[in-house]
């Protein structure tokens, strides 16, 4: 991917370069927003990284200037401004993800991956399908067989990340981030519990289990093999 780093501190602009060339990306390095502006218009970037902090125009200005530009590129913002409306307010501006400073390369290198295979806005499915069962975005609409299932707003989004990673393995640390947006351990049995009771809606009546537990690992939605 070719990526463009908006970030003014030099030491973390280094070590955030160094790691995606060693993970075979291309990085960029602006520091301050007027002339992030202008490139991230005019390049055919695959991914932004964002700080909020910069000099010039702030972060979070870029990106709404860019989003009124119909500029489509997926966008994390790297700040430490990190309080819940802080975060609401980066991905109202634009931002599809948000990663509050101090953080781990690894996982930073894990967003900017998924927001890579993101397609784009206009080519995003709205219906969602696993087998025999189908998940309508826009009508919030669960079906399996033809038998609409009734889902609680979190079950509905528990679903909606497992059958978005149709295949792969997501671990309790990750769907509680992608769930409840938490980036920690609570110390409760939420996932578990939600796994549970969704199992109980979408596989038992049927004859064919979906939703599969990875000992020790996570979990998975994917056809029968």
């Amino acid at each position: 991917m070719r990526i463009l780093l908006i970030e003014d501190d030099r030491k973390i602009a280094e070590y955030v370069t160094r790691g995606f060339s060693e993970a075979g990306h291309s990085c960029d390095v602006i520091e301050n927003g007027h002339d992030a502006l202008f490139h991230a218009s005019r390049e055919p970037y695959d991914v932004l990284v964002v700080d909020r902090m910069i000099p010039g125009l702030d972060g979070l200005s870029v990106v709404k200037a860019i989003r009124a530009a119909q500029v489509k590129v997926p966008v994390i913002f790297l700040t430490s401004i990190g309080g819940v409306d802080d975060r609401v307010e980066g991905l109202e501006a634009g931002g599809d993800d948000y990663l509050v400073k101090p953080f781990a390369f690894s996982e930073l290198m894990a967003r900017v991956n998924a927001l890579g295979r993101r397609p784009p806005v206009s080519e995003q499915k709205t219906i969602l399908r696993v087998a025999d069962l189908e998940v309508d975005l826009v009508k919030r609409r669960v079906s399996r067989g033809g038998q609409t299932i009734d889902l609680q707003p979190r079950e509905f989004t528990l679903l909606e990340v497992l059958m978005r990673g149709e295949g792969r393995v997501l671990t309790r640390t990750m769907l509680l981030e992608l769930v409840w947006d938490f980036h920690f351990d609570p110390k409760t049995s939420v996932v578990e519990t939600h796994i549970s009771r969704l199992r109980t809606k979408i596989d038992k009546p049927f004859e064919v289990p979906l939703l599969h537990t990875i000992r020790n690992t996570g979990y998975s939605i994917h056809a029968p093999r």
